[in-house]
């Protein structure tokens, strides 16, 4: 019988949630700052871990990617820490890069309500027509 989640999908959840908790209490580098780990994508050989942030509060795409990179930094770290909570032969090597797709839908969500604003202002403007 199959297993209902492939190893690699419940590798990857396991590391995400190690990895929100060890970012958040163990990372002490001050270009960090708070982080959700919104995906990790583990190799089919489970030998390199693909790890999606979002920084909590940060706009600038250009601090976002240098955060990113002090992610990048500390991931022989947080590698190693990983090893000590998870039940596996091998660590996979974490690779950490910048998620943008929720601030890329925070603009599309305000491009929307602007819209729909504008339009419910252009119709309040407009007489009604008589019948």
């Amino acid at each position: 019988m199959a297993r209902e989640f492939k190893r690699t999908d419940r590798l990857g959840d396991a590391i995400q949630r190690s990895l929100a908790q060890l970012i958040q209490f163990e990372v002490r580098d001050p270009r960090v700052p708070m982080v959700n780990v919104n995906d990790v994508q583990v190799s089919r050989d489970l030998s390199m871990a693909k790890v999606y942030v979002a920084f909590v509060g940060e706009d600038d795409p250009e601090k976002c990617e240098e955060a990113a990179t002090a992610l990048n930094n500390a991931a022989g770290f947080l590698r190693s820490q990983l090893a000590r909570e998870l039940d596996v032969r091998t660590t996979p090597r974490l690779q950490f890069h910048y998620d943008s797709t929720a601030l890329s839908g925070n603009r599309m969500s305000k491009l929307i309500d602007d819209a729909v604003a504008k339009d419910l202002a252009n119709k309040g403007d407009e007489p009604e027509s008589a019948e």
